[in-house]
């Protein structure tokens, strides 16, 4: 049994979006040209930046990006850890891993160029559905669909659909609703569509307070017109986000600021993969207390026996799942070498060569909280 056909005015909405786009969108250093007609790398790369990151942030780190990795070609010939240390602070190192990858493969396969295939780009590591919609209709002018937060709500509010927006039935739909829009635009402005689309949904059709009376399609918006809007769309009850108490010891060969410090680095694979960090780990219900949690981690994961010394820092942080407090301590080798056990390497530097490795936030603040306690040292 077929669906419904839905009532909304997809060729009217189409020219509505493109209209308003092309007056109210935001300067981004990606759009250099018109949407539908632009360099697939730097579509590329911008749209993988955008994920789970403001616009705002990714600016800079985009600027920084395409001056150091100008061209497919120029990201396949670097060394991950420096793709990793030019990522560092954006989070969610996967996309940087999977960047990296993807070009080198785009370079052996397709001769350093972005194909303009769905299949494909779909081929591609860390490309799915939406970064195939964004390349396709940005970069290549191609009538292809995208979903990201932003669209989903407004087409949610468009459609007054009133199932939560997670189920697999409602998604279903959605890219149904965005593939209907972005076909039903005028030719080879899909990309102004899909683009004008995330636009509205981050600059009027916003999550708590839409504003309607500014919007171009509140006429024709079914949950508007139903007085609904600030209900859609639908979502499921959050669950509870947990939280972990985890160490990290900042181990020193000798004195404390004086001498090298060891860094351990994470497996390329999971979470922060590829970065380094000061080891450690998860406080578990075994653990006595943070102290024995760390000489347990360490043991673990570098073979090393330490005394466990002063608290440094305490740092708080969110991941996208759970929150952790993560403690880091002073701490001395008592007994054997460092073996990468549980981690992919381990070296002893200085805390001046520190900037030279990239990071997590976490352990960057544990930095910064290490350099100012050398310059109270030092009476600087």
């Amino acid at each position: 049994m077929s669906a419904a056909p839905s009532p909304l005015d997809f060729p009217q909405i189409a020219r509505r979006l493109v209209a308003w786009h092309r007056k109210h969108q935001r300067a981004m250093p990606w759009r250099t040209g018109p949407a539908g007609a632009r360099d697939p790398y730097a579509v590329w790369v911008s749209e993988v930046m955008a994920q789970q990151t403001r616009l705002e942030t990714v600016q800079a780190y985009f600027r920084r990006w395409m001056a150091r990795f100008p061209t497919v070609e120029a990201l396949a010939q670097a060394d991950l850890q420096e793709v990793l240390k030019l990522w560092e602070g954006l989070g969610y190192y996967a996309r940087a891993r999977n960047l990296h990858r993807a070009a080198q493969l785009v370079v052996e396969q397709h001769g350093g160029r972005l194909p303009a295939d769905r299949k494909a780009l779909l081929a591609l590591p860390g490309i799915g559905e939406y970064t195939v919609g964004a390349i396709l209709s940005m970069a290549f002018g191609q009538a292809e669909p995208l979903l990201d937060g932003n669209v989903k709500r407004v087409l949610s509010r468009l459609a007054d659909l009133d199932r939560p927006i997670q189920e697999a039935a409602t998604l279903k739909e959605l890219w149904s609703l965005a593939r209907e829009l972005v076909q039903a635009g005028p030719a080879d402005q899909a990309g102004l569509v899909n683009e004008g689309l995330m636009e509205l949904g981050s600059l009027v059709c916003t999550p708590k307070a839409p504003d309607c009376p500014a919007c171009p399609l509140a006429d024709l918006c079914l949950a508007a017109q139903r007085g609904v809007q600030a209900q859609r769309p639908v979502t499921r009850p959050r669950r509870r986000t947990p939280h972990y108490q985890v160490t990290a010891a900042v181990i020193w060969q000798g004195e404390p600021y004086r001498s090298r410090l060891l860094i351990a680095q994470r497996p390329e694979t999971g979470m922060l993969g590829g970065l380094w960090e000061f080891p450690g780990g998860k406080l578990e219900p075994e653990d006595p207390d943070l102290v024995a949690c760390l000489r347990r981690e360490i043991q673990e994961e570098l073979g090393m026996a330490i005394a466990v010394g002063a608290p440094i820092a305490q740092v708080k942080h969110a991941y996208s799942h759970f929150r952790i407090t993560l403690h880091a301590f002073h701490a001395r080798p008592v007994q054997g070498e460092p073996q990468a056990i549980g981690c992919a390497d381990w070296r002893w530097v200085r805390l001046e060569d520190l900037d030279a490795f990239p990071f997590p936030v976490t352990d960057q603040k544990i930095i910064r909280a290490l350099q100012e306690g050398r310059a109270q040292r030092d009476g600087k």
